[in-house]
């Protein structure tokens, strides 16, 4: 099993890249956001999850340990297969998505395509003990803030698609935590 990785970024393409690791190339899916954030020719680590199947053998990349780790939950999941886990990752931040599956909430997932509503519900009933298990760090206090879905929802009500309204919310400094304030900053860069 080929669990990390690290070279250089020899090409990028619409949802992996090819990685030179001491003179191979692998392809390694990555989801949308982590895509963006790499530029070709620099050197990255990956972690990686490697699916084989009969008629395939691929690897699955993430930028850190966190989300190879969730992704892995989803696919223990029945009905979620490698390709819409990658999806779930990149609507929001891996802790974002643990803060809705511990507080019931199905709303986010189902803004992936491919999960719908059951699928969603299925997800949250099943990882729910698990993520809690393992995500004890998570701030659930609920400070009356939105969460990342509904600050997604709220963009998008303004007119504004899903990826433009998750890449102006990934823009923002991780040090704002207001979601209110996110939306706000949000709104001005998709208005430049």
């Amino acid at each position: 099993m080929i669990s990390y990785l690290r070279g250089a970024i020899i090409h990028k393409a619409a949802n992996y890249l090819i990685l030179e690791v001491n003179g191979l190339g692998y392809q390694i899916y990555v989801s949308e956001n982590l895509l963006s954030d790499l530029k070709s020719g620099t050197e990255v680590e990956i972690y990686t999850h490697h699916v084989v199947r009969e008629d395939a053998s691929d690897l699955y990349g993430f930028k850190n340990p966190e989300d190879l780790e969730l992704f892995e939950l989803l696919l223990s999941v029945s009905g979620v297969g490698p390709k819409s886990a990658l999806a779930v990752l990149a609507i929001a931040t891996a802790s974002d998505i643990k803060e809705a599956i511990i507080r019931g909430d199905a709303n986010l997932l189902t803004k992936v395509s491919g999960i719908g509503k059951k699928t969603a519900e299925r997800i949250v009933l099943e990882l729910k003990t698990k993520v809690a298990r393992i995500g004890g760090a998570l701030d659930l206090s609920g400070a009356g803030g939105l969460s990342a879905g509904d600050e997604l929802e709220a963009l998008m009500s303004l007119g504004f698609s899903l990826a433009q309204a998750r890449e102006a919310l990934n823009a923002i400094a991780p040090e704002i935590k207001d979601s209110a304030e996110r939306v706000k900053i949000a709104l001005k860069n998709l208005n430049k």
